[in-house]
């Protein structure tokens, strides 16, 4: 592979002419990069970079010719099918037809040592991944519909979503690629899950890591966040996120703290952000849920609301 990394995939796209071309940008802390793009037919050649990218297809028409790390390829392109273009390597592209393409960036200095560890030191960027090859994947088509679904909600990811979705997404493409990561060790040690479980609720206002947690348990983020999802029974950003729901719920029936404040104090940057994930979860707005609970025979209906709501996430 040619190794002149000039910039990274986000910041290279930021410049110029390409610029234009993004339609939405989220990114979580330097952990990835998650970018929509727009473009006209033509040359979308680019420089060698030091980021492995996941290229999803939007629309699906025309023909690619060029060479994405892989050799030389010339196909046509199928929509909502993907493309893993290699790290520091110049791509020549020529795409025949306008195009729309929905990318995930893993810069190499935020994800070299968690790539090592889950492949117990056998991973290989020149023979994990097979680059510029046309595939379909629906695990990681879910994983990236949730990924811009939270991002929609909340805006950009936080460094524990970025981390969490990121290690979801590399281990199926390591699958399919022939050289899968190591298994899953089993749940937490109790003293592990019970200091992570008391870090997340002391956090609970601020942008916590995988990273920092998975340190608290002394493991790599990659098995940590697979043995903390066995023993707790959901993944640790979903974990996050009922801890913060729980606390707002107790905020709003219990004080006369402002929406605005309580958003902050869970981890929201904004009442905007903390309605929305609130109505996803509680299916109504934190103010009508503030009446609710003042109000006796409102507060029935909530009791039997959310037995109802809790039981069905119970099935899930």
């Amino acid at each position: 592979m040619t190794v002149h990394a000039q910039s990274s995939f986000a910041q290279w796209h930021s410049k110029g002419r390409h610029a234009s071309y993004v339609r939405a940008r989220k990114s979580s802390g330097g952990v990835l990069d998650l970018l929509e793009v727009a473009r006209p037919a033509g040359d979308m050649s680019r420089p060698a970079l030091p980021d492995i990218v996941l290229v999803e297809n939007m629309l699906g028409k025309g023909r690619l010719r060029g060479d994405l790390g892989g050799g030389r390829l010339d196909i046509a392109t199928r929509k909502d099918t993907f493309t893993i273009v290699a790290p520091n390597f110049a791509t020549t592209v020529i795409n025949d037809e306008h195009h729309r393409l929905r990318s995930v960036a893993f810069p190499l200095a935020q994800w070299q040592d968690v790539l090592d560890d889950a492949a117990d030191g056998r991973f290989s960027f020149d023979t994990s991944f097979v680059y510029g090859q046309v595939f379909d994947s629906p695990a990681i088509r879910s994983a990236l519909r949730n990924l811009w679904a939270v991002c929609d909600d909340e805006g950009a990811p936080s460094r524990l979503l970025g981390r969490a979705a990121g290690c979801e997404i590399l281990a199926e493409l390591c699958r399919l690629g022939g050289a899968p990561f190591a298994p899953a060790r089993g749940g937490l040690a109790p003293w592990a899950e019970r200091r992570c479980l008391e870090l997340m609720h002391a956090r609970l206002s601020e942008d916590i890591s995988l990273d920092e947690l998975a340190a608290e348990a002394r493991l790599s983020p990659y098995h940590f966040a697979r043995m903390f999802k066995q023993s707790v029974g959901a993944p640790p950003r979903v974990y996050l996120t009922r801890l913060r729901v729980e606390k707002a719920c107790e905020l709003l029936e219990k004080t006369d703290i402002p929406i605005t404040e309580i958003a902050l104090d869970v981890g929201y940057s904004s009442n905007q952000v903390l309605a929305r994930v609130f109505l996803k979860h509680m299916r109504m707005s934190p103010s009508d849920y503030r009446r609710a609970v003042r109000d006796p025979v409102r507060q029935t209906f909530l009791n039997i609301q959310g037995a109802v709501l809790a039981a069905a996430d119970s099935k899930r």
